[in-house]
């Protein structure tokens, strides 16, 4: 797509996030929903039923102040719930349990590293996270044909089922930055644990808002670089990173030639339809005031103090950037290892107690190597190795132990099992029968080095390394 360098792109990102809790977020019903037959798992709260009481979920609670803890946001020590108030065929009640003026977690941040594909360069830049706050699902509108009409129908299975909406300020300024943005997003929330974060079953939903803010000062409704565009366009329930990708693309479009045209785009709500590549309208952009909020009468405030929110920080997990700069400290592995190790906590903690593995005693009776000889106690391999086989051979870590993968690199792995005075009788064997590769390579010839250390590793079969030969004889031919 051609970019229009008349205009920056302003993007903000709501990212709603299903938490994998055994029950929902104010009533006891289980929370396994998907792929369940329709309402099923409800109960009077959940369907919104005069004179139930919601009940807060003391672990969805928890995982929300984590994720906030894992985006470096501050806690407030006083937080609360409230009612958003506005009318859906999906919200049984009539309003949805949220919070809007004091959340669980405030003014965070995450830093980004983003490739710029086309011109092959990369940047930092830090993100703002405007809050993170706690909520609850609504129930889910299935469009189909029955006796011949369409109509919708409404599965509650997921109502109530707790959700984190962690909003962003309006930072981005290109669909890279955002998708770069949402895998680190995806990826903390699974290594906390806190959900699976699976798009395809609406775990992830990702709603961008965009803006045009123009660069020159000929357009109609030019503003300052420092202040917002006075518009923005929310297409809602995305749910790939491809997909949203491309929302943006065509918004940026869309909206661009709107602007040079003199109008200004309408504030509304759209939708991403893949099917016809482009987002479609569906309704007037709500402001905070239109769902009159208030608190929630139900659920007294939560008031925290600095010993909880300390035990919360204290169970986090080592977290991606985190691990991704101890294995190349302590394993010596380079960038790109680190980064394709450390996608995922499996694979990254896979790769470790791999390590752990390789240093223990291995009975000479385990196996054998390639060359015939035992395989001998205390081999070791240089994490690099193992790095490598597990990336380049895509080792399916569901299928192979640790241990396994390791038993068989120690099988293919050649070790020096012959002594070097050994070593140095053969080496002058090879050089006294190849006198003339010797002045070849001495006259500068160094491909005759490579056929004498092949002659070398013929005669001893397999039982030395060939950078142990080859430093061997270089020393000789000195």
């Amino acid at each position: 797509m051609k970019t229009n360098t008349s205009y920056t792109p302003v993007i903000g990102l709501e990212v709603h996030v299903e938490l994998n809790t055994k029950s929902k977020m104010f009533c006891g019903c289980a929370n396994n929903w998907f792929g369940e037959k329709p309402n099923t798992h409800t109960c009077p709260v959940c369907l919104g039923l005069p004179g139930a009481l919601p009940v807060p979920n003391k672990k969805a609670i928890e995982s929300c102040i984590k994720i906030g803890l894992a985006l470096n946001c501050t806690i407030p020590l006083i937080s609360k719930f409230d009612r958003k108030n506005y009318f859906y065929p999906d919200l049984a009640k009539g309003y949805q349990i949220s919070q809007f003026d004091q959340p669980f977690a405030i003014d965070g941040s995450l830093k980004l590293k983003v490739k710029n594909e086309k011109l092959k360069t990369e940047y930092e830049k830090t993100i703002r996270i405007r809050r993170a706050h706690m909520e609850e699902d609504t129930g889910k509108l299935m469009h189909e044909t029955v006796n011949g009409e369409h109509v919708s129908l409404i599965d509650f299975n997921r109502s109530g089922v707790p959700l984190v909406e962690i909003v962003t300020e309006p930072d981005f300024e290109s669909a890279e930055e955002v998708k770069e943005y949402l895998q680190k997003l995806q990826q903390i929330v699974r290594y906390l644990g806190v959900s699976n974060a699976d798009m395809e079953k609406g775990e992830m939903r990702l709603e961008p808002n965009i803006s045009l803010r123009s660069n020159t000062t000929n357009i109609k409704y030019s503003i300052s670089n420092d202040q917002l565009p006075n518009y923005k366009v929310e297409v809602k329930n995305i749910n790939s990173f491809s997909f949203v990708e491309k929302a943006i693309e065509y918004e940026v479009k869309r909206q661009a030639e709107i602007l040079e045209s003199g109008k200004i785009p309408a504030q509304e709500t759209r939708g991403w339809d893949e099917d016809k590549h482009m987002t479609i309208s569906q309704r007037s952009k709500e402001e905070a005031a239109d769902y009159r909020y208030f608190p929630e009468p139900d659920i007294p405030p939560f008031v925290w103090n600095e010993k909880f929110i300390a035990e919360l920080r204290a169970t986090l997990p080592e977290l991606p950037d985190e691990k991704k700069s101890r294995f190349i400290k302590e394993y010596d592995l380079s960038l790109y290892n680190a980064e394709l190790l450390t996608r995922t906590k499996e694979l990254a903690d896979y790769f470790e107690e791999a390590v752990r593995v390789s240093s223990t005693v291995i009975p000479a009776q385990a196996g054998i190597q390639d060359n015939g000889s035992p395989i001998k106690s205390g081999m070791t391999i240089d994490p690099t190795k193992i790095a490598n086989t597990i990336i380049n051979k895509k080792i399916d870590i569901e299928k192979m132990l640790p241990a396994e993968l390791i038993k068989q690199i120690k099988s293919t792995q050649v070790e020096d099992t012959m002594s070097s005075v050994d070593l140095e009788k053969i080496a002058q064997e090879v050089l006294s029968e190849n006198e003339k590769s010797v002045l070849d390579y001495k006259a500068g010839k160094t491909n005759a080095l490579m056929f004498l250390v092949g002659q070398v590793m013929k005669k001893v079969a397999g039982k030395a390394k060939a950078g142990t030969v080859r430093q061997m004889l270089e020393d000789l031919l000195k």
